[in-house]
């Protein structure tokens, strides 16, 4: 009939906030994403330029350039491939 105060406070914490168990592995969709648009024509184009510019830098003693555009580029690439599909795989 009457609850305890314990299992109102259990049910009442546990109630808009689900329970996810230990065993279950989630997964971020954003890195599943991630990998898949590494692999794209595009995001290899410009993974190829960032490497080129890393080998050019690495290879001098002394340099100012830095291959922080060759970076972006790289970045933006893959991140406007996931950010279309991110949010269907968001529940």
């Amino acid at each position: 009939m009457f609850t305890s105060l314990k299992e109102t406070i259990v049910n009442f914490v546990q109630s808009p906030f689900g329970i996810v168990k230990a065993e279950e592995e989630l997964v971020d969709p954003a890195k599943v994403l991630r990998t898949k648009c590494e692999q794209q024509n595009a995001a290899q184009e410009r993974f190829a330029k960032l490497q080129e510019c890393n080998e050019r830098v690495n290879s001098k003693k002394k340099t100012a350039e830095t291959c922080v555009e060759e970076l972006w580029d790289f970045l933006e690439v893959v991140d406007k491939c996931v950010a279309k599909d991110l949010f269907d795989h968001l529940k």
